[in-house]
């Protein structure tokens, strides 16, 4: 007996190796979603430019899986703003997981044509080129963006405000062409409203770099942390492992739960001075590193960002009864994961 739908399907799909499309597979959640996927046998085709993701991510991959596992992946270096790239990469595939898109919101507000070109073109690009491939599914990373400036705590995916980025513009038209897709060809999706997300092989440089794995990062680098604000702004963070769950059962869900939008998140509120506090907690407890971390002295604070909300808190329930979504992984047991792979990493250079 299975605990759980979602050990259920990969069960049967160990049975039953299906063929999956993974776009943005060499970034942070394209290869967690690649790693899975192998792990379980199933086979996989990648599509990436490297804009923001690395070959060092499917190198890591490869070293997680066995030699049989990985001559199961088949990568095609293309570009989803390309059409002939999409169908090339469609050819054969049972389930489309479509993750590649230019992330941030400040690289949105400097660039917006380019946000886009990849966020809106691109996704267009990948609807047409699934739909013409007959595949049976196509999950596609929606954002909690999508909420603006609508005030109510929990974030429920009928209620939505007016958008503060381009980001979140690029991101609201993907759910809009995915509900006309549906009703104009029958061709049905579903939307998975990510919550700042995170976890290993999240890239900690850039100036666009998740809040996560950049401090890591500097605090390992003996740098100080910056908080954009008063540091009492909230996200509802989501270790990536129930990113990777969601996206599984979505691709297996039944037709009675596609052609809709579902909130992917942990349901909890985690502060940023206490996210700088959780961090330094847990590097404290690190033996291989023998640092004293003080949140006080390794903080300062700055100016609140343009485009950002103040708070964000997730209703998983719609997931939770159509999808079977149960987010095992909550905030601290996800923080000390991924701790230890960026010191692994760090220690091993």
């Amino acid at each position: 007996m299975f605990q759980t739908r979602y050990e259920e399907i990969l069960n049967q799909l160990e049975k039953t190796p299906k063929t999956w499309l993974v776009t943005g597979v060499s970034g942070f959640i394209g290869s967690n979603l690649l790693e899975t996927l192998l792990k379980f046998n199933q086979r996989v085709v990648g599509l990436d430019n490297f804009s923001t993701g690395h070959q060092h991510n499917l190198d890591d991959v490869q070293r997680c899986v066995t030699d049989e596992q990985w001559s199961r992946f088949k990568f095609h270096r293309g570009d989803i703003r390309n059409l002939a790239d999409c169908r090339l990469s469609v050819e054969g595939v049972d389930y489309v997981l479509h993750q590649a898109a230019l992330g941030s919101v400040p690289r949105s507000i400097e660039d917006p044509i380019a946000s886009n070109e990849s966020n809106v073109t691109g996704f267009l690009n990948m609807l047409v080129a699934s739909k013409d491939a007959r595949v049976a599914s196509f999950t596609y990373a929606a954002s909690s963006s999508t909420y603006g400036d609508h005030p109510d705590l929990p974030k429920v995916e009928d209620k939505i405000g007016k958008p503060l980025s381009p980001y979140a513009v690029t991101k609201y038209v993907n759910e809009l062409y995915a509900e006309v897709f549906s009703r104009t060809y029958g061709f049905s999706s579903i939307g998975l409203r990510y919550f700042n997300v995170f976890g290993p092989r999240q890239d900690p440089n850039g100036a666009y770099a998740a809040v996560i794995p950049k401090w890591i990062g500097k605090l390992l680098s003996g740098e100080s942390v910056c908080i954009n604000g008063d540091g009492e702004t909230s996200r509802d963070f989501c270790f990536v492992e129930n990113v990777v769950q969601a996206n599984i059962l979505s691709a297996s869900s039944e037709q009675t739960s596609r052609d809709q939008v579902y909130n992917i998140a942990v349901g909890e509120q985690t502060s940023l001075n206490d996210l700088v506090s959780s961090i330094c907690w847990e590097l404290n407890k690190c033996d291989r590193l023998m640092l004293d971390l003080e949140p006080d002295a390794v903080l300062t604070y700055g100016n609140f960002r343009a485009g950002d909300v103040r708070h964000s808190l997730a209703n998983i329930e719609k997931a939770r009864q159509l999808l079977s979504y149960n987010p095992v992984v909550r905030v601290h047991e996800g923080l000390k994961k991924t701790i230890d792979w960026f010191v692994s990493k760090t220690i091993n250079r």
